[in-house]
């Protein structure tokens, strides 16, 4: 397939890399939209029926599901039942030819159609064979890949939610983004590695370590320090303040991550007594004595408006925010010169959807090809698999 150019026409950083994507739902569709932005030529493989995101609906665009289009773009699609002779042909010439192929079958799963990675590799030494998994390849290959099985099993839900309330999931599908994140990183380093005259290899990600790896302080709470951590609503175990406090009409994320922005913010609110308080001092003076701090904050800021405090708290290097909802976070974005939206393709098949968020002083990302139709791109696929 042709090379593909980035916005204004300047080449992206990843163009001339094929990648054969014959992963579906969220976690690889993200990892491999992120490469097609940066210019790398992907070809979206389903099945006949389609990815399955194609008919999570509400919320929906031009009878679209607005989940398939948001991790998307910039791929062209080929449907193929890899039962029949002629598509599990065209398969195989298409992994043949990539620099990467990614897939999320269950371990294992595309070994009948002799797409594995051994059999992959075998004809195409170089691929760089991406596979992603719910539990690894291991004694969990057999456990369905879901986001939230993920929350649930990794401990996350355990520390989402009140204190004495019930575990919650997170309002997105974290681990599946993160996973994208993590095996696009492992794509670009096994890349890196060829490209110094290394061979091609084998990349794995599962869920589940995407997620112990992304718990952060809490896994390392308890793997080196043999604390287990547990809900504590939006209060953090190791800073105060660093929560949501009530202002006279709404609340405002109040952050004191330094005993420098605690003095500051103790100077705005008209209370410089609080920083010679030995209880309130040093930060871990602070997290110790949070029941006795926090009142004495809360009296104060009920008595001005949360932009009000918003305005002045910033002003003086207090680090705070209004708790947003989506629309107004982009309508923040916007004004603070971010440019979030973007209009992919042309016409009247162009979509808004939301940046690339990487930016490069020299290449750009392309917003080219709005997200495809089933089997949108398939005939001219074909044809092209059939060249020598």
């Amino acid at each position: 397939m042709a090379d593909r150019s980035g916005a204004g026409g300047s080449p992206g950083p990843l163009a001339g890399l094929l990648v054969a994507d014959f992963s579906r739902i969220l976690a690889g569709p993200y990892a491999t939209m992120l490469l097609a932005d940066l210019g790398a030529e992907v070809i979206k493989v389903e099945g006949p029926a389609g990815d399955d995101t194609r008919t999570w609906m509400p919320p929906v665009r031009d009878d679209v599901s607005t989940y398939y289009l948001g991790i998307n773009r910039n791929k062209r699609s080929i449907a193929l039942d890899l039962r029949s002779p002629d598509d599990l042909a065209a398969a195989r010439e298409l992994a043949r030819r990539a620099d990467v192929m990614i897939e999320n079958f269950k371990p294992g799963g595309l070994r009948r159609f002799e797409l594995d990675y051994d059999s992959v590799a075998a004809g195409n030494p170089g691929v760089i064979y991406a596979s992603i998994s719910g539990f690894g390849t291991g004694a969990g290959a057999s456990l369905p890949g879901y986001d939230l099985m993920v929350q649930a099993i990794s401990g996350l839900m355990s520390l989402t939610g009140d204190p004495d309330g019930s575990p919650y999931r997170a309002g997105i599908s974290v681990f599946d983004v993160m996973a994208g994140l993590h095996a696009s990183i492992g794509i670009l380093a096994a890349l890196h590695h060829r490209d110094r005259g290394g061979a091609g290899q084998h990349v794995e990600v599962n869920l589940l370590s995407s997620a112990l790896s992304g718990l952060v302080n809490h896994s390392s709470g308890y793997v080196a320090g043999g604390v287990v951590p547990y809900r504590m609503g939006n209060a953090h175990p190791s800073l105060f303040p660093y929560e949501p406090l009530p202002t006279s009409d709404g609340e405002l994320i109040v952050i004191a991550g330094n005993d420098g922005q605690f003095r500051k913010l103790c100077a705005v609110l008209g209370l410089p007594e609080l920083v010679d308080d030995p209880r309130f001092g040093r930060n871990q003076d602070r997290t110790a004595h949070r029941e006795e701090l926090r009142p004495l904050l809360v009296e104060r800021l009920r008595t001005r408006t949360r932009d009000e405090w918003f305005t002045d708290l910033i002003a003086a290097g207090v680090p705070c925010a209004p708790i947003n909802t989506i629309d107004r976070g982009v309508a923040f974005a916007t004004e603070l010169g971010l440019d979030p939206v973007v209009t992919v393709g042309e016409g009247e098949a162009a979509v808004p959807m939301v940046r690339n968020p990487i930016t490069f002083s020299a290449t750009r990302a392309r917003y080219e090809l709005p997200p495809p139709g089933l089997d949108e791109h398939g005939e001219e696929i074909r044809k092209w698999l059939t060249q020598s």
